[in-house]
């Protein structure tokens, strides 16, 4: 590889951190949901793993157990989780969605995705076929993280 082809893909990598960062943003505000973005990503990780622990959840959030434990709580307060006994062992609490949680989840991503949908409608045939491309790589260079 030579220096002019790093220097092009380290503004590459510059210039895509930056539109996914400001995407990031935008789809943030779009939701419009009283929910801060770590209660959500914890929201988020209990509806696709749960029902866990708050050490589980914790780990799946790369936070320590304190900080999950006021995330949960905040999110209890609001209705959107629950913590139940595990019925095999009732010394151990599991997180839980509540028909709330699923249904802000739910408002929230069809909000983002019709925000998606109409900036797209103003793109070619052509562009729409590059994002396809690019969706694709995306989806592929994330799909080992979590």
């Amino acid at each position: 590889m030579t220096t002019t082809t790093v220097q092009t893909d380290t503004q590459l990598a510059s210039r895509l951190r930056l539109a996914v960062m400001r995407l990031a943003r935008i789809l943030r505000q779009k939701a419009q949901d009283q929910i801060t973005p770590s209660q959500l990503s914890a929201l988020v990780s209990v509806e696709r793993d749960g029902p866990v622990t708050l050490g589980e959840l914790a780990a799946l959030e790369s936070v320590q157990p304190p900080t999950m434990t006021r995330i949960v709580v905040a999110l209890e307060e609001q209705g959107l989780v629950l913590r139940e006994a595990d019925p095999a062992d009732r010394r151990i609490a599991r997180v839980h969605v509540t028909t709330a949680g699923r249904k802000l989840l739910e408002r929230n991503r069809s909000r983002k995705t019709a925000y998606l949908a109409s900036r797209m409608r103003g793109l070619s045939a052509e562009e729409l076929e590059v994002l396809e491309r690019a969706a694709g790589l995306l989806e592929r260079m994330t799909a080992d993280e979590r």
